[in-house]
């Protein structure tokens, strides 16, 4: 993919100058991470937060429990996450393939390698390519750049990636660009969604954004 725009690394320093660390993920570890990056499908963080709490409260959030506990009973306790039915389903095959592959050990799934367990995940049902490099990524502290819809649209406004890059060409083109580092990479994946959220909106609000000197001409002029 050909280099288009300034220098990627560029961008990380203009946002952790204007916001400093984001002491990503918001979770805690194992388990709890991969619960969140399945239930933040489609929804956000602050919805995943209430039922992560709820789990906690009810004592489910190990994977013995996790495995134990009805799928119903784990839909109710997860609503607040949305689609719900669905993800308690997402979450019952995640626990099948953890039994599966690795006989319920986190620890043996982290071993793995980043190729290996990144396609093993792809595998599974209710996991995509964002699901898993997050649980690569956060779970397991693996070399994979995240890529979400804030990446695709920031990037794309400022005239780093086509409007119409697929999830594989925009995380190529991190990766080949940026330093090989798990916390350089959570960190600049949590920059991003703080801008996505803030200023870089479906419909943006450019005014004090950090990022404004790198907005395309054609976006910078355009009353939003």
């Amino acid at each position: 993919m050909k280099n288009r725009g300034p220098d990627p690394r560029a961008i990380y320093r203009a946002l952790y100058k204007a916001f400093g660390p984001q002491h990503w993920w918001p979770g805690g570890v194992g388990i709890e991470m991969i619960v969140g990056a399945i239930l933040t499908q489609n929804t956000a963080w602050s919805n995943v937060e209430k039922a992560i709490a709820k789990l906690k409260k009810s004592g489910l959030l190990s994977v013995k429990r996790l495995r134990e506990v009805r799928t119903a009973r784990l839909a109710s306790l997860i609503r607040s996450s949305g689609y719900f039915n669905q993800k308690a389903i997402k979450l019952k095959a995640f626990l099948s393939f953890l039994d599966g592959e690795y006989g319920g050990s986190l620890e043996r799934m982290g071993r793995e390698t980043i190729r290996a367990l990144r396609e093993k995940l792809l595998s599974v049902h209710g996991i995509g390519p964002e699901t898993a490099d997050s649980i690569l990524l956060y779970a397991f502290e693996k070399r994979v750049f995240v890529v979400d819809a804030y990446t695709l649209r920031i990037f794309a406004r400022h005239g780093f990636l086509h409007s119409r890059a697929s999830y594989d060409e925009a995380q190529r083109f991190f990766m080949e660009r940026l330093p090989s580092r798990a916390r350089y990479y959570n960190e600049y994946h949590a920059l991003i969604v703080r801008t996505g959220k803030e200023y870089c909106r479906k419909k943006p609000r450019c005014g004090g954004c950090p990022l404004n000197r790198f907005l395309r001409r054609e976006i910078r002029g355009v009353k939003h």
